[in-house]
């Protein structure tokens, strides 16, 4: 399976060395990265926020985000974002049994916390079309999370919901990072 368009004969050496890095980390053809070299400030200011993404910040564990980076991914039902973000899910301390409840039926699993299901069901909520924030939700959220958490929790989600959109509207297959 291929892109909607190729990625460009001639990438910009900023971009070039922008590319090799994420390649070099991922040990993968970053083909989102190299397509968007067609136009560089798209490229720029998305590996911008890329590298400015939460791995781990005080109570908001890299469980935690890689949680909501699953959940988000699976919600928006990118292959590409479900294979990345997904990848080595169990050095995070995710089981088998809460990956797979990711793809809905979260409530079963008994080894989330609340904290964790409260994230999970508000990303849900963050990465659905239309928009509508239940203020009691809201207010759950608030209850747990402190503002800083808050902000980590909704722009982790959501910029999982920028890169799926972006992703699926250039027709980007996964990468295979689950691949053995």
């Amino acid at each position: 399976m291929q892109a909607f368009i190729e990625q460009p004969k001639r990438i910009p050496l900023i971009l070039k060395l922008g590319i090799w890095a994420s390649e070099k980390i991922t040990g993968k053809t970053m083909l989102p990265a190299r397509i968007l070299a067609w136009y560089p400030k798209a490229a720029i200011g998305s590996g911008i926020m890329e590298s400015l993404v939460a791995h781990e910040d005080g109570a908001l564990t890299q469980r935690m985000l890689k949680l909501i980076r699953m959940t988000a991914s699976h919600a928006v039902a990118c292959p590409f974002c479900v294979d990345m973000n997904s990848y080595e899910y169990r050095q995070a301390g995710i089981t088998d049994e809460e990956a797979q409840s990711l793809r809905g039926d979260v409530e079963r699993v008994t080894t989330f916390s609340e904290r964790e299901k409260l994230a999970i069901q508000y990303t849900r909520v963050i990465s659905q079309t239309p928009l509508k924030f239940q203020p009691d939700l809201v207010e759950r959220v608030k209850s747990v999370f402190n503002e800083r958490e808050f902000v980590i929790l909704a722009s982790t989600a959501a910029q999982v919901n920028y890169w799926a959109r972006l992703i699926q509207a250039l027709g980007i297959p996964p990468a295979g990072f689950g691949d053995k």
